[in-house]
């Protein structure tokens, strides 16, 4: 008899344990309309604070350029030899087997993210300024305008106060964080075409940085390959007077070829690595920032905080 007691008294306690554990949605509702002008208020903080962020951050330009690699036109040289005179050229030591190095356009794509090449590219063009210090650009007369706090565009000296160990004007390394978030450079798989981005507050700047990128990556990777072949041509022509074997003479000798081909064909092209297909321009449209979309998130990340914010009071009170 107790045990059937106890089981009736634990069927009508469990029930309205499990209804005091549920949510009721209808005393939800009712809270947040008891709550509504709280919410309204806080959602139109947030939303006035988004527009006035929105309108306060500057147009940004973005230019884009499409380049092609460059075909390899000397890449058959050394195949060749080696395929015709691979065995004799091993027995005097010389190598002619094909190089599994990288791709010639990936390693420009690389130069030019390296750090070395954006501090050339920087203190080459005097554009530190520009990247460092711009903080508008004025439409009418295409003019960028600085922030007096960091640069005296007059004196063109820099007045910005740092602590050691930086000093008033910016480091390469400062400027290569800059620089790598401003240049983007983007390879398609399928195809295989490179594209080169410059995001600036001018439209004009930005397209100019682009011209300047391809023009300075072609003839980095030029000055490396005849450097490179000259050397090549150096030591050959010391292995020739080493050497009496009228064979081997007569594999250098077209090593040496091969190499002058080298020179002259980097000599006579100006687009050595990158061919333009599609050239950068000046952007008519700003590509950030998106006030639309940033007013859009304020606005409901206000309301989900008003929302938040009656209800945890609610139940904060009604524990007490």
């Amino acid at each position: 008899m107790p045990n059937k007691i106890n089981k009736y008294m634990q069927d009508a306690t469990f029930p309205s344990a499990a209804q005091d554990d549920e949510i009721d949605l209808r005393e939800l509702f009712s809270v947040i309309w008891q709550g509504k002008w709280l919410i309204i208020a806080v959602t139109a903080v947030f939303a006035i604070s988004a527009i006035i962020f929105a309108i306060k951050q500057p147009n940004i330009y973005k230019s884009e350029a499409l380049l092609a690699p460059a075909s390899e036109e000397q890449s058959g040289g050394l195949s060749a030899l080696a395929s015709q005179f691979g065995g004799l050229a091993s027995l005097a030591g010389v190598n002619l087997a094909a190089k599994g190095g990288v791709d010639k356009t990936q390693m420009a794509i690389e130069v030019i993210k390296s750090r070395q090449f954006a501090a050339d590219f920087i203190q080459k063009h005097n554009i530190l300024p520009d990247l460092m210090a711009a903080k508008a650009w004025d439409i009418a007369q295409d003019k960028l305008i600085y922030d007096p706090e960091l640069y005296d565009a007059q004196a063109n000296t820099w007045v910005r106060e740092v602590k050691a160990p930086f000093r008033p004007e910016p480091s390469m390394q400062e400027a290569f964080k800059v620089f790598s978030k401003v240049v983007v450079v983007n390879t398609a798989k399928e195809t295989g075409m490179v594209t080169i981005a410059v995001e600036h507050l001018s439209p004009t700047v930005a397209q100019q940085w682009i011209i300047w990128l391809v023009q300075d990556i072609n003839k980095t990777m030029k000055d490396r390959d005849v450097a490179e072949a000259n050397r090549s041509r150096e030591f050959l022509s010391q292995q020739i007077a080493l050497t009496n074997v009228a064979d081997i003479k007569t594999i250098l000798y077209k090593l040496i070829e091969e190499q002058a081909k080298t020179i002259m064909f980097a000599e006579v092209r100006d687009e050595y690595v990158f061919k333009t297909i599609d050239p950068a321009f000046v952007p008519e449209e700003k590509a950030k920032p998106k006030r639309a979309l940033i007013c859009v998130l304020g606005t409901m990340l206000g309301g989900m905080l008003g929302i938040m914010f009656v209800l945890v009071r609610h139940f904060f009170r009604k524990g007490d």
